[in-house]
């Protein structure tokens, strides 16, 4: 016998399975209870780590990959295990720490899935490709003529195109790559942005590329732009009031976490509409951001944070601030495993650590 159900039991079923009645859903723990709980020293011979930048977990191998500018290379480390793995070098060598942000590489890091492939950043305007099957470089595309530097990169899945942008360059441009022949397909040049290019991320869901622009001649506050990678064009220029824009991460609802450098509040977009959505005051100063699947939290890697440098913990699902940790002078790079919910944020010798490493959070 066939029975009906009741809509109201529905809606009513449909509330308790989101886990509210009609509220917004939490993130699975807002506990204020974050800490360094772990510290992965860098092996005996490295260069004390005074200089890197941009950090990548790999979600599937879990697997940290860190910009390592002291020592030349990409540092790679078992997220699972808390533990050293390799270093990666390029061919030619990567630049290292120059002295000059602007100049110095390795700086941006992500992982092509589909190839097995990690791309990387560099200094003298190029990037370096890495069989991550073998932890081999297969090769390096430049980008430009200067000395100065591929920085912070994205991967668009669906088009098979990596985003690179040389921040440093007059004007800067972001250059498309695809990622089979790795040849150039496109140059996107940012002739009105005043302080460089900084973090982009691809959105499966809308099939563009955002990207955060510090400031314009039009926009003093910033504003993050939208890129299309199939016209291989800009798109739109989300305007963005005092901000500075620098880190960028995808969250949930069609939602950007804007890591703003400007001190003031980190701010969050909706990636349709270009509408700031919500302003959190008690974390800025930011660099790199990363959203975490695993426990729906965002992390801010805030070295300029007024109260001195800290990672900012935000619930992604209700935008609200859960936390500062105290973390180090100059710790600007952040990513978190989805697996076991740790973060990763590299940290500069100490006495304790006289090398410096890797701080792992966790709640």
């Amino acid at each position: 016998m066939k029975t009906s159900i009741p809509p109201a039991f529905i809606v009513a079923a449909a509330l308790i399975l989101a886990g509210t009645s009609g509220t917004p859903a939490f993130a699975d723990n807002t506990a204020n209870t974050y800490h360094q709980s772990a510290f992965i020293d860098l092996p005996a011979g490295s260069t004390p780590l005074m200089s890197f930048d941009i950090s990548f977990v790999e979600r599937s191998s879990q697997t940290y990959y860190l910009a390592d500018r002291s020592n030349k290379a990409v540092d790679i480390f078992d997220a699972s295990s808390n533990t050293f793995e390799t270093r990666l070098t390029g061919s030619p060598a990567f630049v290292g720490n120059t002295g000059n942000p602007d100049t110095s590489g390795p700086n941006g890091v992500v992982v092509v899935h589909d190839r097995d492939e990690l791309w990387v950043g560099d200094g003298m305007s190029r990037v370096q490709v890495f069989d991550l099957r073998t932890n081999s470089w297969v090769a390096t595309i430049p980008t430009g003529t200067t000395e100065t530097r591929a920085d912070e990169i994205a991967y668009d899945q669906k088009d098979k195109l990596i985003l690179i942008a040389n921040d440093a360059d007059t004007p800067p441009f972001a250059s498309l790559i695809d990622t089979q022949t790795r040849a150039i397909v496109a140059k996107i040049s940012f002739d009105d942005a005043t302080a460089g290019l900084e973090q982009p991320v691809w959105d499966p869901e809308t099939h563009l590329f955002y990207m955060s622009v510090p400031e314009t001649t039009t926009h003093s506050g910033g504003a993050v732009a939208v890129i299309d990678p199939r016209t291989r064009s800009v798109v739109g220029l989300f305007d963005v009031k005092s901000c500075g824009p620098a880190g960028l991460a995808l969250g949930p609802k069609q939602q950007l976490l804007i890591g703003c450098g400007d001190p003031g509040a980190v701010q969050i977009m909706d990636a349709r509409t270009g509408d700031v959505v919500a302003k959190i005051g008690d974390v800025s100063g930011a660099d790199e951001v990363w959203y975490n699947p695993g426990d729906k939290h965002y992390y801010v890697a805030a070295r300029n944070n007024p109260t001195g440098p800290v990672l900012g913990i935000i619930d992604a699902m209700t935008n609200k601030w859960i936390q500062n940790v105290t973390t180090g002078v100059g710790a600007h790079s952040v990513a978190a495993n989805p697996i076991n919910d740790e973060i990763f944020v590299p940290l500069r010798p100490t006495a304790t650590h006289p090398l410096g490493g890797i701080g792992v959070y966790h709640q």
